[in-house]
């Protein structure tokens, strides 16, 4: 099990293909397990921490908790690490605690940096797009924090093809170049194929892939039929029963046993089947255990996909389930 890593963009960035991010499971509470789930993948060669401001829960929590480990743990690696937040979805209340603001994005930044103990992030997003907020103010916002030394890069995420294009322009003109997108990418969400990852590749832009297991529905799971008590399903988190159509658990099954005859997981069929493309730079993924990590990282033993099994993966993913179409 060997990591790869892959040149983001045209910047001279590269990033590990899995990255590693803190979204769940590193709130309050549960220390141990967090810091022996950020060595191991630091001890794999995962470079990339991927955070935002509100991250938790509670927000901020798992800035503040990935801060320790990096003081108390990886102090002498920090020039190893390509650590990232994000800013733009609620973080604290009033008028200025989300979107797209300069007065939100340069404060919450502060903020990230004082709950990290570091003096800089490598790569600082805009977390979504924002409607009411001209593109320019933030995208501003983002060149001048790169400008001023707490960024050395800026990102946005969740972008459209036309924003993400005039997003990459202005930074340009503003001498701090887009580095990346994190887009939503899996098989079970495919939209960024439609042009997105044409855009990207002509701008000259990364794309790190988040969800790439559709909130662990690409996972051996739910295959049975079953909501596990602590899963996301059972507790309305992102996904519910409902979502578990019978159409879906066919195409879910079907996938399994493409990844068995590889001797994968489903979850690392899934991974591989993410990273075919060059122009996704890594994929974004977390992890409950170190076993669950360990399972992860697995995928790096099977990245390729001979174009037979590409063709019988889309031939199941082909057909009309609404689990499908609403990710979409």
């Amino acid at each position: 099990m060997t990591m790869e890593y892959r040149r983001c963009g045209r910047s001279g960035l590269d990033l590990p293909v899995i990255s590693f991010g803190l979204w769940h499971h590193f709130g309050d509470g549960g220390d141990a397990a967090a810091r022996a789930m950020i060595r191991r993948a630091f001890d794999a060669g995962v470079t990339h921490f991927d955070l935002a401001n509100n991250y938790g829960p509670p927000p901020g929590a798992a800035e503040e908790r990935f801060g320790r480990v990096l003081r108390e743990d990886l102090r002498g690696h920090r020039d190893e690490l390509v650590v990232s937040t994000k800013a733009g979805w609620d973080m604290w209340p009033g008028p200025y605690g989300d979107f797209g603001s300069r007065k939100h994005l340069l404060a919450s930044l502060d903020q990230s940096l004082a709950r990290l103990g570091v003096d800089y992030v490598d790569v600082f997003y805009h977390h979504r797009p924002d409607p009411r907020t001209p593109l320019e103010e933030t995208l501003t916002a983002l060149a001048d924090a790169v400008r001023s030394g707490k960024a050395l890069y800026a990102g946005v995420s969740s972008y459209d093809g036309p924003s993400t294009a005039e997003a990459a322009k202005i930074l340009a003109d503003l001498k701090a170049p887009l580095l990346v997108h994190q887009a939503h990418y899996s098989m079970l969400s495919r939209t960024i194929e439609h042009g997105l990852l044409d855009t990207l590749a002509e701008a000259g832009v990364g794309c790190v892939a988040f969800a790439p297991l559709s909130m662990g529905l690409l996972t051996d799971r739910y295959l049975d039929g079953t909501i596990p008590a602590d899963s996301r399903a059972a507790k309305g988190e992102v996904l519910s029963a409902a979502d578990l159509t019978d159409g879906l658990l066919t195409k879910l099954r079907a996938l399994s046993a493409i990844a068995d005859r590889r001797g994968q997981r489903l979850s690392q069929l899934a991974l591989a089947w993410a990273l075919r493309d060059e122009r996704v730079t890594s994929v974004l993924t977390g992890a409950g255990s170190v076993e669950q990590l360990d399972t992860t990282l697995g995928a790096l033993d099977g990245l390729h996909l001979a174009e037979e099994e590409l063709r019988e993966i889309d031939e199941v993913l082909e057909g009309g389930d609404p689990f499908v179409n609403r990710q979409n």
